[in-house]
């Protein structure tokens, strides 16, 4: 028995809160950085004050995934619960950032936002493999990239279709303008009523009806991943832990910045958690989240593995795109580098401009390139064209003079953005155990938290030590990242897994 073959229909109405959740973190990463140094951060600290997102990504990520494997409340279900919390949270966290008068405050509230969305983003993931059949599979994380493409967009460029509407974008006397704050509030009642839509319009298949599909959801013990654990020693939480302290260590060693004391810290704790973890494995608790986490991620699949360091590599050149745009712009394109300027608040509003435009330009591939693509050259060399291309829009940031010019850029990157938000999935959800599904999509989202705390505590080091004041190299080191993430590529195989049809998503989707 298979499941029923969604229509065009069901494909929207499963993936139509993915639309609201990327509307707010579009708001986030085209703003924060702007309004970090509108409330007095320097260029040199914003890397230590994004750590906020991408920690509370590691954190909520693995927990949200495997608690959701394990839920079922009735009606609401196992990942629509997820869905409520997070985008309530999301909502209240987006409503008070533009209200900060402080830079603590806002640098409190982006870990709350980011912790808030990541709650309902990482679910949505598992809820495509549990909904759809695999040879729909393609089709479903296609539509769900052409809302985050769609919701993006619109949460990228509003703040400057307020300035043409006549909405202030330069607060007196320094501050976050008015543009900024009507975006944030317009956000937050999007992203609520966009994952509302999700749920009440969508009705989740009980453990019963997965059974009777082949796809056994329920584990309760996780027993076998806990017996695999408890047969491991200790030297691996060794290795851990002793890099964390060599990291920590080399600070002070070698005058890095500060924020380096976070990469180590969080090694020694992965290392003590992982010994703990293994303990509780050989004592016979059969039942405990932490040994099951970190049993899951020990014995990840190969094929994750292999496609774990694309990610790596792939989520290292966006995050420092993210956090490095602003700047970049405002220096090199509009010649001001005080962010309560005039000239600064203009290039942050055409910085929403270009990400709407990546973001557009992802929205369209993924329903029409990417599908064919994928359907005459396979998933894994569809992505790597698609890296590529990402490579080559950040090495073109040094070829332009004129920041109309960077429009051309922001093509290339959209391309490579699409296939980073649907090509992975795609791959892994026709691999992956059904019961597993969401602590497995939260572990492989790991890989994109790791390399942005890797940036975000080790790029300001780099900068201050080789680049100072000249943020356009981050550039440079996006390009090649992203390169490194097509190489990686190569390694990944997509035995086992179903190939769309020539006719793309839409034959998949309304056959």
């Amino acid at each position: 028995m298979e499941k029923p073959r969604q229509s065009w229909a069901g494909l929207w109405n499963i993936s139509f809160g993915f639309f609201g959740i990327q509307i707010g973190f579009a708001l986030q990463n085209a703003n924060m950085s702007r309004i970090f140094q509108s409330l007095g951060s320097s260029l040199d600290d914003l890397p230590a004050l994004w750590i906020a997102a991408p920690l509370t990504g590691l954190l909520v990520q693995p927990i949200v995934g495997f608690l959701s494997d394990k839920t079922w409340l009735g009606r609401l279900g196992r990942r629509r619960p997820y869905f409520l919390t997070g985008a309530v949270l999301a909502a209240m966290s987006l409503f008070l950032m533009p209200l900060s008068d402080v830079l603590l405050l806002a640098a409190l509230l982006l870990w709350t936002l980011d912790a808030s969305l990541n709650i309902s983003m990482e679910p949505f993931r598992a809820f495509v493999g549990d909904m759809l059949r695999k040879d729909q599979h393609t089709a479903g994380y296609a539509v769900q990239t052409a809302f985050i493409g769609a919701g993006a967009v619109i949460g990228s460029i509003f703040p400057w279709v307020l300035e043409h509407l006549g909405v202030s974008n330069v607060e007196a006397g320094g501050g976050i303008p008015d543009t900024v704050r009507w975006s944030f509030w317009f956000g937050g009642a999007a992203l609520f009523l966009a994952v509302m839509w999700t749920i009440l319009t969508t009705r989740e298949y009980d453990p019963g009806q997965m059974a009777a599909f082949g796809e056994e959801v329920d584990h309760p013990d996780g027993s076998s991943t806990i017996r695999a654990l408890a047969s491991k020693g200790f030297v691996t939480s060794a290795v851990w832990t002793g890099l964390g302290v060599l990291i920590v260590a080399s600070v002070a060693e070698f005058g890095l910045e500060k924020e380096v004391y976070l990469l180590g810290g969080l090694l020694i704790a992965y290392g003590v958690l992982s010994a703990i973890a293994v303990s509780l494995a050989r004592g016979g608790s059969a039942t405990n989240m932490l040994s099951s986490i970190v049993g899951d991620f020990a014995g990840m699949p190969t094929i994750m593995k292999r496609l774990a360091v694309a990610q790596f590599f792939s989520w290292s050149a966006l995050f420092i795109m993210w956090i490095n745009t602003t700047p970049v712009v405002a220096l090199n394109f509009y010649g001001s580098a005080d962010a309560n300027s005039p000239a600064y608040q203009e290039a942050g509003n055409w910085v929403g401009v270009l990400f709407a435009v990546y973001n557009g330009v992802a929205a369209i591939a993924a329903l029409t390139v990417l599908p064919l693509l994928a359907s005459r050259i396979g998933k894994v060399r569809t992505h790597m064209v698609g890296l590529l291309c990402g490579a080559v829009g950040y090495a073109s940031f040094f070829l332009f003079r004129d920041p109309q010019q960077l429009l051309i850029s922001e093509i290339f990157i959209g391309i490579a953005w699409a296939s980073i938000l649907a090509m992975p999935y795609a791959i892994l959800a026709s691999n992956l155990p059904q019961r597993k599904l969401g602590i497995y999509m939260g572990l492989f989202n790991v890989f994109i938290v790791i390399p942005q705390l890797l940036v975000a505590t080790v790029m300001g080091s780099i900068m201050k030590a080789f680049f100072p004041g000249e943020p356009i190299w981050t550039m440079l080191a996006a390009a090649v990242v992203m390169g490194l993430a097509a190489v990686a590529m190569l390694w990944v195989r997509e035995d086992g897994y179903a190939a769309p049809r020539a006719s793309g998503a839409r034959a998949a989707a309304a056959e």
